[in-house]
Formats: C-alpha cells, sequence, structure tokens
C-alpha cells in the first residue's frame, strides 16, 4: 500500500525550495522568479509543437526571462535506431547536446515545456529523466510550463535565446533508471511491476501507435494513463498533486516493488516515472525508453489486450 507519500513530499518541496542551492523536481512559478539571475541557474525551454506547444520563434516572441531554448522534438533528445522509436542516443551524444547549451555540471537546469497539454508536459518530463540518467541530480521541472508563467503573471521578455559558452559536460550514466527489453522479460517472470502510461484505449487494445507493430500492452501490465496526472488551470496544465494519490491507488501500485514504466516510444511514460520516481517516493523506478517500438519489433513477445465484452486482457503472441 501506499503510505502517506503526499504530505511527506509536500513538506520537501518547501524545504528544498527554502534552500537556494537545491532545486526540487517540480518548481513553483514564484520559486524560479525569486532566482532568475543567479549563479548557476539555467532556464531551459524545451517547448515544441507537441501539444501546440510552439517553437523557436514562439520563444523568441515570449519566454521567461534569461532562459535559453532547445527544441524537444528538434534537437537530438531521443533517436530512432534498428527500428526503433524514442531511444536515448548514447552518453557521448547527449554530453555535446547539453555541453552545448552552455550547462555544465555545476549548473542547476530548470526545465519549462510550454504547459500546453499532458503530452506537452511529457517532453520535460523525458528531458528531465535524461539529465538524471546522465547523473545530473540538480534539475526540475517548471509546474505549469510558460503558458502558467504568464498566466501567473511574471515576468516575460523576448528575443533569441542566448547560451553560455560551450561548457564540458561529463555525464555518470545511472543504468539503474534505464530498462532494456531484456530486463522487462525478466520483470514479467519476477516481482518488479510494469506500468503502461498510454491512454486505456491503448493499453486495451482498441487503439494502436504507428510505433508498434502490434496493438495491445505488455502481459501483467497496470495501467496508470499519463494524462489522468494533469490538470488544467486557467489554460495552463499542472501536475495534479492533489488527486495523484488515489491514481496510483487505484493503479494498485506498490511503492516498495521494483517499478518499469512503459509507454510507446517512452515519451508519456516519463511523466509516469517522473511521478512515481521524483513526487510519490517509489524506491526503484526505471524508464523502458524503447516501449512497446521495441517491444513489439519481435513477434515472439506476447501482447495482451482486452476480450471484448469483458474487462480481463487476454495474452498471445503475436
Amino acid at each position: 500500500m501506499i503510505k502517506s507519500w503526499l504530505m511527506g513530499a509536500s513538506m520537501a518541496l518547501v524545504a528544498t525550495q527554502a534552500v537556494a542551492a537545491d532545486i526540487s523536481p517540480l518548481v513553483e512559478a514564484e520559486w524560479l522568479a525569486d532566482r532568475l539571475g543567479d549563479e548557476d541557474l539555467v532556464v531551459l525551454d524545451v517547448r515544441s509543437s507537441i501539444d501546440n506547444g510552439g517553437d523557436r520563434s514562439s520563444f523568441e516572441a515570449a519566454h521567461v526571462p534569461g532562459s535559453i531554448y532547445s527544441s524537444y522534438t528538434g534537437d537530438g533528445w531521443r533517436e530512432s535506431r534498428e527500428g526503433v522509436t524514442g531511444l536515448l542516443p548514447p552518453a557521448s551524444r547527449m554530453e555535446r547536446l547539453i555541453g552545448g547549451l552552455g550547462i555544465d555540471n555545476n549548473d542547476s537546469v530548470v526545465i519549462v515545456p510550454a504547459g500546453t497539454g499532458a503530452t506537452d508536459f511529457g517532453s520535460a518530463a523525458r528531458v528531465y529523466w535524461t539529465f538524471k540518467v546522465l547523473g545530473h541530480d540538480a534539475v526540475g521541472i517548471l509546474d505549469g510550463g510558460f503558458a502558467g508563467w504568464q498566466q501567473q503573471g511574471f515576468e516575460v521578455a523576448s528575443g533569441p535565446s542566448e547560451p553560455g559558452a560551450i561548457a564540458n559536460f561529463k555525464a555518470t550514466l545511472q543504468e539503474d533508471l534505464i530498462a532494456t527489453t531484456e530486463e522487462v522479460e525478466s520483470a514479467r517472470e519476477g516481482q518488479a511491476q510494469l506500468v503502461d502510461a498510454r491512454p486505456e484505449d491503448y493499453f486495451r487494445g482498441d487503439n494502436q501507435s504507428p510505433a508498434a507493430s502490434a496493438p495491445g500492452t505488455i502481459p501483467g501490465a497496470q495501467n496508470l494513463p499519463h494524462s489522468s496526472l494533469l490538470s488544467s488551470r486557467d489554460s495552463a496544465y499542472y501536475l495534479d498533486i492533489g488527486g495523484l494519490q488515489s491514481r496510483i491507488n487505484g493503479a494498485e501500485l506498490n511503492r516498495d516493488t521494483q517499478t518499469v514504466a512503459f509507454c510507446n516510444t517512452g515519451h508519456w511514460a516519463a511523466t509516469d516515472w517522473f511521478v512515481l520516481s521524483e513526487i510519490a517516493g517509489f524506491d526503484n523506478v526505471a524508464l523502458y525508453d524503447g516501449s512497446m517500438s521495441a517491444w513489439t519489433n519481435d513477434d515472439s513477445r506476447p501482447v495482451a489486450v482486452a476480450k471484448r465484452g469483458i474487462g480481463k486482457l487476454i495474452e498471445f503472441f503475436e
């Protein structure tokens, strides 16, 4: 059973925000506004066309003062390999990408999504997870994104992105945060819990992503739709802190059990990973970046779909 993590998470959030040198996983706009211009604080805007979030020209028209821009969809935060979509690029490539943005290992990074939808939040969650995988813990996500920043009336700047000088960013790979297909196969036979972050129609097999070769889910998975973890307020999307516990309980997830989050291409799953690992305090959560794109790449692996007329999933080999 999930313990009363919500109160603990809230207390930890207040405590960490009271210390300027630290950064919490979820950053409030007021906290960020008070620290703009601080040395070693980088505000990284990653909005893209996802959920009509915008692009570089949108950033140049309006952004958090002092922030820099990197397109989540266009700058190489994910890649395709051997027919699998959404994989984490090699660490050396990520070092060049992040260092090229002027970010070094001593910087604290606040990631700014557009704030225009639940899928858009996954962009920030995936970039956050990437920093964590590379061993960079001083990272947070601006709750509400840029839309929330604007809606709350904080200062807005315009002009091109101006990163600092190219920095020497060095990765220390945290492999325990990445689940391979082989590890997912083992998890099915062990005590780990698999969490499908997709909407229920994908989970049941009524809908199918072009990235996956078959409909359905990994047998034994529980469904925690990523979109259920966010709510819209004044036209901006925020993490639904008040509703997280009931959502997690509804998915029958145990915080002390090894957990693997997945979706179609490791994007929606990043939101589930962020909530379970960074907010709910689950002990051991990994992200399967290959997700159903990788799982269905081999037709010897089973998938489960809902049998019409009944609620239960049935397993078959595609």
